[in-house]
């Protein structure tokens, strides 16, 4: 699928956002940053990425965050899975937190966060009485146990 993307001045010279091996779901998305930004402990910031995309109807983009710093850094999205819609045009943004025990500092290039396109359908309200039953039912948090 061919998706329209455009650069920003701050996001030239960055690599575009790319799958980092043949089976990735998602592209890694970088810091498009003009100096290091430090994320104290319990710190979140707004990263810009230096791209804008033309999200096809039909489609969303979701930033998630990138394994290897949650688990090296405790560094994560902060609203994750963020949600970007098909009609939004501005910068994709990062909102990154630092729950690790040390400073983090993101440099330009960095890969910070990874986005999937994903297909969604329109929901159609269709109001009854009653529900279909399942084998579950009304049974939530926890009650399927932990074995």
């Amino acid at each position: 699928m061919k998706v329209s993307i455009k650069v920003l001045g701050h996001g030239k010279g960055l690599a575009l956002p790319s799958y980092a091996t043949c089976g990735s779901a998602g592209m890694d998305l970088r810091a498009a940053i003009s100096e290091d930004v430090v994320l104290k402990r319990f710190e979140r910031r707004l990263i810009p990425t230096g791209v804008s995309v033309a999200i096809p109807e039909g489609y969303n983009i979701t930033i998630r965050p990138r394994s290897g710093l949650a688990l090296k850094h405790g560094v994560t999205v902060f609203n994750t899975p963020g949600t970007v819609d098909c009609d939004y045009r501005g910068e994709l943004k990062v909102l990154l937190v630092n729950f690790g025990e040390e400073d983090f500092t993101v440099e330009r290039g960095m890969r910070i966060a990874q986005m999937v396109l994903e297909r969604y359908d329109v929901i159609e309200w269709h109001v009854t009485e009653e529900l279909e039953e399942t084998c579950r039912s009304c049974g939530g948090y926890g009650s399927t146990g932990v074995r």
